[in-house]
């Protein structure tokens, strides 16, 4: 089945143009908040703190996620959270210096919470309309468009915003998060909705007991988390900010790396996405690994550091749609999304750890090569981890 047989779908094409629209306004003004508080001069671990507040809700709020997504409409849900998505973003525009930093924090970790709950809300409602490789098509298809928008948003969010300013691509945002609105009204969804009698204390530990007594679904929600350690917003942040400048604007810097890692993310399944299976998986993240620490090995040359870049993107969403895959076809659906949610979780905490650790690590005078390259062998550690898994488990 291709991706236009998929595509034919009706949800699925409606739910994807609302994704391209969102998420393409959430990569665009993503390259406006870093450079704001790069121009308001913040320091290495006020750039980590403010990657990490994008991606903190998905740890603190997934078990409160789970069972929303198991108890409202889809369709309210969805609506009140671009609602929120819009209201936080249209707040950006009135963060004018460093001192109002923590709002500038707060506010991104409004939306991101907002932003956390729908996508959990969409993965989880896929596996109970589409089954097989339909399934696997979709994940991949979310996967690349967030990879084009990625590239798209960061690219063109670098432009705008080194030519009209910060506040310019704040609107712009939250328009596209109203177009995002008005499509979403005219979604059919014709889902029989699921009735749970239970409290939701009783909801959330029988969704603990779940995942604790499904052990193989525990390994492969970590094998998926590893695809945090691919969160290079911080360390992107400070390589513009420390090895480029004196080369390019910042924001310009920032918006073509991101964009250009971004393209090898949208171009690598086309190749790789029918070639991974569970014999193989092993192999992708090892070379994964190997893709970063060769970037490293490229960072002190901009041009080069691109090239490289782009390599590093080119496993990572066939990685992540893949290892996603595995989860939604071990997990039942009466679980389906609280186990989604306690899944973001585990893979938001990696970003989270994987922000700090690149912030911490570079204050403390380790270089941004052997920061880049300790990723890189975190991939390799994973590969290992899977072999013992597949040994085990397949």
């Amino acid at each position: 089945m291709t991706y236009r047989e998929t595509l034919k779908h009706p949800i699925v094409a409606r739910l994807s143009l609302i994704q391209l629209i969102s998420y393409f306004g959430t990569w665009f003004s993503q390259v406006a908040i870093f450079s704001m508080i790069v121009s308001f001069g913040a320091n290495e671990v006020t750039i980590a703190l403010t990657a990490a507040m994008a991606m903190l809700p998905a740890v603190i709020l997934a078990p409160l996620i789970g069972i929303v997504i198991d108890r409202i409409d889809f369709k309210k849900l969805m609506l009140t959270l671009l609602l929120i998505e819009i209201t936080a973003t249209v707040g950006f525009i009135f963060i004018n210096s460093l001192a109002w930093v923590w709002v500038l924090m707060l506010l991104i970790f409004i939306r991101s919470s907002a932003a956390s709950m729908l996508f959990s809300a969409e993965m989880a409602l896929f596996p109970k309309l589409i089954k097989g490789e339909m399934l696997k098509n979709t994940n991949e298809i979310h996967s690349i468009i967030w990879s084009f928008t990625y590239a798209a948003g960061m690219a063109v969010g670098g432009i705008v915003t080194y030519f009209l300013g910060f506040d310019t691509a704040f609107i712009i945002d939250a328009l596209l998060y109203t177009a995002a609105v008005l499509l979403l009204l005219g979604l059919q969804l014709d889902l029989e909705k699921a009735v749970h009698l239970a409290s939701n204390w009783q909801m959330l530990k029988e969704g603990f007991h779940y995942l604790r007594s499904h052990t193989k679904l525990i390994h492969l929600i970590l094998l998926h988390a590893a695809i945090g350690l691919t969160s290079f917003d911080a360390l992107i942040t400070l390589l513009a900010d420390l090895r480029y400048k004196e080369l390019i604007a910042v924001p310009l810097a920032i918006g073509l790396m991101n964009a250009t890692r971004a393209l090898g993310l949208m171009i690598g399944p086309f190749f790789i996405g029918k070639r991974i299976s569970k014999e193989n998986l092993h192999w992708f993240f090892l070379f994964q690994g190997t893709a970063i620490i060769l970037w490293s090995l490229l960072e002190y040359n901009f041009h080069l550091a691109l090239l490289a870049l782009f390599v590093t993107g080119f496993f990572i969403t066939t990685l992540w749609s893949y290892t996603y895959l595995l989860i939604q076809e071990e997990t039942e659906k009466q679980y389906m999304g609280r186990v989604i949610s306690y899944n973001d979780m585990f893979f938001m905490l990696s970003n989270v750890s994987t922000a700090l650790f690149i912030g911490y690590a570079a204050q403390a005078g380790l270089s941004l090569e052997a920061v880049t390259a300790t990723l890189g062998l975190g991939f390799i550690f994973f590969a290992l981890y899977y072999l013992w898994f597949k040994k085990t488990y397949l």
